[in-house]
């Protein structure tokens, strides 16, 4: 089997990121983005999908962590097209639910080639520590637009804004972990193609 690997550069006048993934990997990380809570939860997706990620990052951090952590998403959803290649043998689809104390969050992917988010989770503060709760959704969303996937999150209850972030990021990490997964041997679509 073609290793599943990649590497994405991208640089601008606001980011420059390196991300390296290893769709085959034992959950292994390097993360390093300059927004802790962000890099909290990168561990968690890396972790959690058996994915070895590398996120190294610097960005305008003094105005905020949102061209940052959007950035980080675009190269991760660029690292994750890049890997899968053909996506023949992929389960193609993941399902989770996982809870976090008080917290809840249901996460399903299709690694279908067409974007799509649904998003529904309400966070009972604007900020865990100085992360603005708002940039997991932007997250969520230049991940799975340029990873040309649809992802659902839902987070029925929460009521601390630390654990509702974690059990998405944990459910992430969950359903695309056995979205990538070699189940198989040819396209998982009756089109041949995804």
């Amino acid at each position: 089997m073609t290793q599943r690997k990649s590497k994405i550069e991208r640089k601008t006048n606001e980011t420059d990121i390196v991300v390296e993934l290893n769709l085959d990997g034992q959950g292994r990380y390097q993360i390093d983005t300059g927004v802790g809570f962000f890099d909290h939860m990168l561990t968690h997706l890396s972790k959690h999908s058996r994915i070895d990620m590398t996120v190294k990052a610097t960005g305008d951090l003094e105005i905020d962590a949102h061209h940052t952590i959007e950035d980080i998403g675009i190269c991760l959803g660029e690292a994750l097209c890049k890997a899968l290649g053909d996506k023949k043998g992929i389960g193609r689809y993941g399902n989770i639910a996982v809870p976090m104390e008080d917290a809840k969050a249901v996460v399903t992917v299709d690694l279908s080639g067409r974007p799509f988010l649904v998003y529904h989770a309400k966070f009972p503060s604007e900020k865990i520590g100085e992360f603005d709760t708002e940039c997991v959704e932007e997250f969520l969303r230049s991940f799975s637009t340029v990873g040309k996937f649809n992802l659902h999150a839902e987070v029925p209850y929460g009521a601390n804004s630390h654990h509702i972030a974690e059990a998405i990021f944990k459910a992430l990490g969950q359903a695309l972990g056995a979205a990538v997964k070699v189940v198989g041997g040819d396209i998982p679509s009756t089109k041949g193609v995804l």
